[in-house]
């Protein structure tokens, strides 16, 4: 059977939730013509989520992995184009690391592109009227150091496996709590990007 992996992150920044938990917990079980997705729920550590992310790509083998983050502050569900071979942390993960400019592999490639179809992905998200755009920068934080040592694992393994991160702007409940304005997406519309981003990267392999 084929398999389909999502990924989401723990809350994190004094955050009750997280929109990409929810939106990887929402679509698990759901059946694509066949691919079963599985969701998985990371860590916002820096050392514990590359672990349990790369571990789960082994033992799964997916045909697809879709990694997705919260980024407070854009108005737009956001494919990552590339990512960098650098930790730069603004803020503490939830373990308490704080790297400052420090490289996720050492001696690493510089960066890694999303193999994911996002130009496809971001029409596609339009023409539902969901707000979409390519991100040429997925940070330096755990969003980052997900995606580029999931890219690096797949790269050395030669694994065959298409993979790329989805970042995900804040949910309504989320930006009430907030004392300015944040731009914010409801959850059901976060849940049905996840289901297009699914087709149009299947359709598109």
């Amino acid at each position: 059977m084929n398999r389909i992996l999502l990924s989401g992150f723990e809350p994190f920044d004094g955050e009750p939730s997280n929109p990409s938990l929810e939106v990887s917990r929402a679509l698990s079980g759901s059946d694509f013509d066949g691919a079963v997705v599985k969701a998985i729920e990371l860590p916002v550590d820096r050392y514990r989520a590359v672990q349990i992310a790369s571990e789960a790509i082994t033992s799964i083998k997916p045909e697809l992995f879709i990694m997705f983050g919260e980024a407070g502050g854009r108005f737009r569900v956001t494919p990552e184009r590339i990512a960098i071979n650098v930790d730069d942390y603004r803020i503490p993960d939830n373990a308490g690391n704080q790297p400052c400019g420090e490289p996720i592999v050492e001696g690493g490639a510089a960066a890694y592109f999303s193999t994911l179809p996002i130009k496809e992905i971001v029409s596609s998200l339009i023409e539902r009227d969901i707000p979409a755009a390519i991100s040429s920068s997925a940070g330096t934080y755990l969003c980052n150091r997900v995606f580029y040592s999931t890219m690096h694992l797949i790269s050395v393994e030669r694994m065959n496996t298409r993979a790329g991160f989805i970042h995900l702007p804040y949910m309504h409940r989320q930006a009430i709590s907030k004392r300015h304005d944040f731009p914010s997406l409801a959850l059901e519309t976060l849940i049905e990007a996840g289901r297009i981003a699914i087709r149009v990267a299947r359709e598109k392999s």
